[in-house]
């Protein structure tokens, strides 16, 4: 594994802010949610890229971190997401084909991890599908 800026640390925290604003678009992010996303993290993003942060520990895991804490803090999820809309059309690079379409992936099972997705939630998925087919 390879250490990563800060920079390049911010776009798995940017990923965070965007799944717990999918999570919390009804009001409740729920331990389903949660659930879903450390598997998918553990899973899927952990082989995605071969990075470390600052602490030696595989900068995936920033993803969850900053889910986290967001939940914590209880952070507006409309709010979140357009943090997340403005980071990525400033680094819209970052975001290749497969990166995309694992980030749909994680968005889909954190919305379908509790009794299937509700209208919030989809409203919000789609509007990440807008964003990211604009290129």
């Amino acid at each position: 594994m390879s250490k990563i800026s800060k920079s390049e640390i911010l776009f798995y925290q940017k990923l965070g802010e965007l799944f717990y604003a999918v999570a919390a678009a009804d009001s409740v992010v729920r331990e389903a949610e949660y659930k879903a996303l450390t598997a998918l993290v553990k899973q899927q993003w952990k082989q995605m890229d071969d990075y470390q942060d600052q602490f030696g520990a595989d900068a995936a895991y920033q993803i969850s971190i900053v889910f986290e804490w967001f939940d914590y803090e209880r952070t507006d999820a409309q709010e979140c997401f357009a943090s997340f809309k403005d980071y990525y059309l400033e680094h819209t690079s970052l975001f290749c084909g497969n990166r995309k379409e694992l980030i749909l992936k994680t968005v889909t099972a954190i919305a379908n991890a509790f009794n299937g997705s509700n209208k919030s939630e989809l409203m919000m998925i789609a509007k990440l599908q807008l964003l990211f087919n604009k290129d």
